[in-house]
């Protein structure tokens, strides 16, 4: 039966009664925000909880924090940046040759409406960053997740976001070499292709005990936003005039629980590939609903043709084939 979770529901809500004590688990972004919350929740169900980011000595605060407030100290950093496919590789093929099975990845780092920049190996930064380094990790962490799928099972969440709305992938330009770079555009097609690399993932390795979701975690003011001007936040409607944060928004510990429950909770034995939102699984909807309402899924972050032809794209963008 379904536990009765929804917008309200924090990370640790959502670990209470579950034990994953023997397992392990690779948090992207936990420097700060719903990275931290998510690694805090999982790390207080008792799994060895590893952070992957730029800076280990910012991440080595986290850690400790998390190891106070958990009690576990099966908890540390390394270092990676998504940014750069090659540092990507060096964390995850290190992972890999310890000869541990990884159970849970979770695709947590992001950024968003940057102004237009160039990753270390010359792609649009927030398509680069959010889904191809993601892509590279999943590629070279897949021997160890299938470790744990073929031993009770592996699951992988990638974070997308609402902002899926503004724009489905653009798979014959998606580094702006052909259109004019506009950071909203850029935004809408990374967390697009989140989605659909979810749904791929689920369709290619199931059978080999990995099962894969995409979430919104919800609307939160986290660091997620620093390229932003706070007056922009205004003209969202993020924000009133004083600077409060509209109804609706989440805090960190709310906007981690929907990639906690993703990857762990028990009614998801078995399922995978859809969007969820809020603790559930997202019900399609159309551009005009979800501006109301900000809620739902639109189809074209979960069609099966478009991860398709995302997935071999991807490959020929970063010059590797993902075994299948």
């Amino acid at each position: 039966m379904a536990r009765d979770f929804g917008h309200g529901t924090t990370a640790l809500e959502v670990v209470e009664g579950i034990d994953l004590s023997g397992k392990t688990v690779i948090v992207t972004g936990a420097s700060s925000g719903l990275g931290v919350e998510t690694a805090r929740a999982l790390a207080k169900a008792g799994a060895k909880v590893v952070l992957p980011g730029r800076s280990p000595d910012k991440l080595a605060g986290v850690v400790e924090d998390i190891k106070a407030s958990t009690g576990n100290q099966k908890v540390e950093a390394a270092e990676m940046d998504l940014g750069d496919l090659d540092s990507v590789r060096r964390f995850a093929d290190a992972f890999v040759a310890t000869g541990e099975p990884l159970h849970l990845l979770i695709n947590n780092a992001g950024i968003m409406a940057t102004p237009h920049r160039t990753t270390a190996q010359g792609f649009e930064s927030q398509f680069g960053t959010n889904h191809l380094g993601h892509f590279v990790l999943f590629a070279h962490l897949l021997p160890a997740l299938e470790k744990a799928g073929a031993n009770g099972g592996a699951r992988v969440v990638a974070l997308s976001s609402t902002g899926h709305r503004i724009s489905d992938v653009d798979l014959d330009d998606p580094n702006f070499e052909a259109s004019d770079y506009h950071k909203w555009i850029a935004y809408g097609r990374a967390k697009t292709a989140n989605a659909l690399f979810a749904l791929e993932v689920d369709k290619r390795y199931q059978g080999k005990g990995i099962r894969a979701f995409s979430v919104h975690p919800g609307g939160i003011m986290t660091g997620l936003q620093r390229d932003m001007d706070p007056e922009e936040f205004k003209t969202l409607g993020w924000v009133d005039e004083n600077g409060n944060v509209r109804d609706g928004f989440k805090t960190p510990e709310q906007g981690a629980a929907t990639a906690t429950w993703c990857a762990t909770a028990p009614e998801l034995e078995g399922q995978g590939g859809f969007y969820c939102e809020d603790c559930q699984r997202a019900e399609p909807t159309d551009l005009e609903t979800m501006s109301k309402t900000h809620r739902g899924v639109i189809p074209h972050a979960q069609d099966p043709a478009t991860a398709s032809a995302l997935w071999t794209k991807s490959e020929e963008m970063v010059g590797e084939r993902v075994p299948a």
